[in-house]
């Protein structure tokens, strides 16, 4: 074999080999260039004065300057700009002198805390007013050691939205320039889990991920529930958890055991006994910051008042004891018809004592603000009489239950309260009480004969009931003039049953919301009606069931079918069409048996004292609240009025059962039913509906008091 021949030398095989296509490197030596510290270390700062340049074209956004790991130098800055315009500040750092500047550490300089603008643009000026109170008070700026306080706003002022706007500052910033709390809870009723999730979504628009438990095994709650206390840091990816009150009671255990910076809880009034086991779970939450939202606050009882405030700042008004002891004796004491001078001197100034301390965490304002933002709402009270077998079976009731008879000494017997249960559902509809007629139940016997021959309850015959007629006539007098929506409002599900019949025989589209929805399903409903381009007519809605904090603003005409003891559920239902984002005229059309008990409770909802309205939550507590004759009282029918209500308030408006505008002179429609400021007859009906509706009706005699809460009456 031939070997292969050695180059002469090194350089003659590099130009061998050397490709004509690339050009040579330069040479390196081994040995470094000299040179001195000072060129050195200039060489070194002209590498790093080079600014970083975004590797995108065109990049026109932040040029990072900020490095990771570095420090910013300067002062800190807040959030959002407090000298924007519109601009919501919630704290404002005191003014340092240029001394003080000085020495101050710029790592430990306070920081203006400012509502994000997305949601500082859209709040209306008592919103701005109640976030700022709200943030005062859970950051113990009102009250030095405590952070709660009760937003107690009447219905549609905007409630939610305020706490949302509470809960996002507060896990965003704090004047020490880091968020102030890392998770919060709000606790509702089921049926309104799935709006607070809606409302958190709408108003923040994704920059949150809300956390919602309205239903699924014990199992599958708990794992979340687990890894909602587990998050940490500064940038929790679920910081919100929206639980119903009923899981949050079974599921307690889980939640007690880490800690939550804020708890908000809606329809707070639930929470008026401290004995319960839902207050005493969410008592034992640790959890400092507490916000207890109520439209309706509590007037029944000093305790539950008490119950409330203990709550959200434990030690503000002493203890159970101190209170009943300092508070409530003297208070009762003064307000006795029997009480000296004396106690009503000390009764007069422990109220104002009181008074003046829950006022520093308790926050209201009344709907009269809304009247700048939503259109009119007038609302009627009308008293249909009783048509001739309504009368029949409620006298023939009372001559043979004699609820009177079973009273003594002022105590009020479980007889009694099942005579008051009947009355009210006769009131509504015979149809309600006809199985007791056929068993011939107490009260019942022999009624059966009282009825049409042939009468089925498969049927709803509305001329049997006088309401159900008057309500007959407005729903066919709104559909055939108008294109408007109602929602009907009743306590019992039977009568919501017949509801449902006389849609079927009218050929009226309706949907029905009562305790067996399911949750998810109710907030499908909801919004499925409030959509303009949904072809159902009419919402039927149950007091007990869903009667608070659902919007309805698809519907502008409301039909509360039958009084509740307590004023605060009537008015809960009441306010589900005129809220934000309704449009039209409003219609309130809340329908009495004339001379009835159901006259007796309205006048008990609408007749107030200054501290304890007469208010009854449930019936099993009427004896509280009403002396032996008013008792008496409730066990009678008057036939011979118009409205028992009006003849009681000695109405000087009307002659010879007229109104007469203006009221003669030096007279006035004084009275404790002060709300009664409008009586007529058909000439002096404003609502079209209304008027036809009284045309149309023979059996349709009434007043009706109309309250116009933008303007008065023409």
């Amino acid at each position: 074999t031939r070997k292969r021949q050695k180059p002469v030398n090194e350089t003659e095989s590099t130009e061998r080999y050397k490709s004509p296509f690339r050009k040579p490197l330069a040479p390196l030596t081994n040995r470094p260039h000299c040179m001195d510290s000072s060129q050195h270390e200039a060489f070194i700062r002209s590498i790093l004065s080079k600014p970083f340049k975004v590797p995108i074209p065109n990049y026109k956004g932040p040029l990072g300057l900020r490095a990771l790991g570095i420090k910013r130098a300067g002062l800190r800055s807040p959030l959002h700009d407090p000298f924007e315009e519109g601009a919501l500040v919630l704290y404002e750092p005191p003014l340092l002198s240029a001394h003080d500047q000085l020495k101050i550490d710029k790592d430990k300089a306070p920081v203006h805390v400012v509502v994000d603008p997305v949601l500082s643009r859209v709040l209306r000026p008592h919103q701005r007013e109640g976030v700022k109170f709200l943030w005062d008070c859970v950051t113990s700026r009102r009250i030095p050691g405590s952070h709660g306080c009760i937003m107690a706003d009447e219905m549609g002022l905007g409630k939610t939205l305020q706490c949302i706007t509470l809960m996002w500052t507060l896990l965003r910033q704090s004047p020490d320039c880091r968020p102030e709390i890392e998770k919060a809870m709000v606790v509702s009723p089921s049926s309104l889990v799935r709006n607070w999730y809606n409302e958190v979504e709408k108003w923040l628009g994704g920059r949150i991920q809300p956390l919602a438990i309205d239903g699924g095994s014990k199992e599958d709650i708990d794992r979340k529930l687990v890894g909602f206390m587990n998050q940490r840091g500064l940038r929790v990816p679920s910081p919100i958890l929206i639980i119903s009150y009923e899981t949050f009671r079974l599921h307690a255990e889980v939640l007690q055991k880490g800690s939550v910076g804020l708890v908000i809880c809606d329809e707070g009034h639930r929470l008026k006994n401290s004995e319960n086991q839902t207050y005493q779970a969410l008592n034992s939450l640790n959890t400092p910051r507490r916000v207890l939202i109520s439209g309706t606050p509590i007037q029944n009882d000093l305790l539950e008042y008490f119950s409330l405030v203990h709550f959200v700042n434990s030690g503000i008004l002493g203890t159970a004891q101190e209170f009943k002891r300092h508070f409530e004796i003297p208070i009762l004491k003064g307000r006795d018809a029997d009480a000296s001078e004396a106690e009503r001197h000390k009764g007069e100034e422990r109220l104002k004592e009181l008074i003046s301390i829950v006022n520093r965490c308790l926050i209201r304002r009344t709907s009269d603000i809304l009247s700048k933002y939503l259109p009119v709402k007038i609302e009627q009270v009308v008293c249909c009489r009783l048509t001739p077998l309504q009368a029949e079976l409620y006298k023939n009731f009372l001559k043979q239950a004699k609820p009177v008879e079973e009273l003594k000494e002022g105590k009020i017997s479980v007889s009694s309260l099942s005579s008051i249960t009947s009355l009210k559902k006769l009131c509504n509809h015979p149809a309600l009480i006809y199985d007791k007629c056929v068993e011939e139940e107490e009260g019942f016997m022999g009624a059966l004969d009282l009825f049409p021959a042939g009468y089925s309850t498969k049927s709803v015959e509305p001329q049997l009931s006088g309401k159900m007629l008057v309500l007959d006539y407005i729903l066919a007098v709104t559909k055939s003039t108008s294109n408007d929506k109602v929602v009907l409002v009743s306590n019992y599900t039977q009568t919501l049953d017949l509801f449902e019949k006389l849609c079927r025989n009218r050929s009226y589209l309706y949907v029905r919301l009562d305790g067996t929805m399911s949750i998810k399903k109710r907030a499908k409903i909801v919004e499925r009606f409030n959509s303009p381009s949904s072809p159902e007519f009419i919402f039927m809605l149950s007091s007990k069931a869903g009667g608070c904090g659902l919007n309805l603003i698809g519907a502008n005409r409301l039909v509360m079918f039958d009084p509740d003891w307590n004023p605060a559920n009537d008015e809960q239902a009441m306010a589900r069409v005129w809220r934000d984002g309704q449009k039209k005229t409003c219609y309130i059309y809340r329908l009495l048996s004339t001379g009835t008990i159901e006259e007796k409770i309205f006048q008990r909802q609408t007749h107030k004292k200054a501290l304890s309205s007469c208010v009854v939550d449930e019936e099993q507590d009427v004896e509280r609240h009403f002396s032996l004759g008013e008792l008496k009282e409730l066990f009678t029918l008057n036939e011979t009025t118009t409205s028992d209500t009006h003849d009681k308030i000695k109405c000087r408006r009307c002659v010879n059962g007229h109104q007469v505008r203006p009221p003669p002179e030096g007279t006035d429609c004084t009275s404790d039913l002060s709300q009664w400021n409008h009586c007529a007859d058909k000439r002096g009906l404003q609502d079209s509906v209304l008027k036809a509706a009284w045309e149309a009706a023979v059996t349709f005699t009434f007043h009706h008091h109309s309250h116009e809460e933008q303007r008065g009456i023409p």
